[in-house]
């Protein structure tokens, strides 16, 4: 599982005229099954996605495809870890530890 944190690096004013895109991107994310939850940091730098069910090199490129990434306005940090616990919803996406 990946948690994906976006820094915005360019003025709000920026950010908020490539947010329906944005937005349109993170639909089909959701629609393909790999982002499970994302929203706005507080206070509003940036945001957070919750994503899983595909490889690192997946979501490298999916990230690229985003419209932030695209037009610069925003830096990914992309974390992965091993999420061996979830709520019932996610099991889904649980994993098991390497050996």
């Amino acid at each position: 599982m990946f948690v994906l944190e976006l820094s915005y690096t360019a003025p709000l004013e920026r950010v908020d005229e490539l947010l329906p895109a944005h937005v349109t991107w993170l639909e089909r994310q959701y629609a393909a099954g790999v982002f499970l939850a994302s929203g706005r940091k507080n206070p509003r730098d940036g945001g957070i996605i919750l994503a899983g069910g595909v490889g690192r090199a997946e979501i490298e490129r999916i990230v690229a495809t985003d419209p932030f990434s695209v037009a610069g306005v925003c830096a990914y940090r992309v974390t992965e870890f091993y999420a061996t616990k979830t709520v019932d919803e996610l099991k889904g996406f649980r994993d098991e530890l390497p050996a």
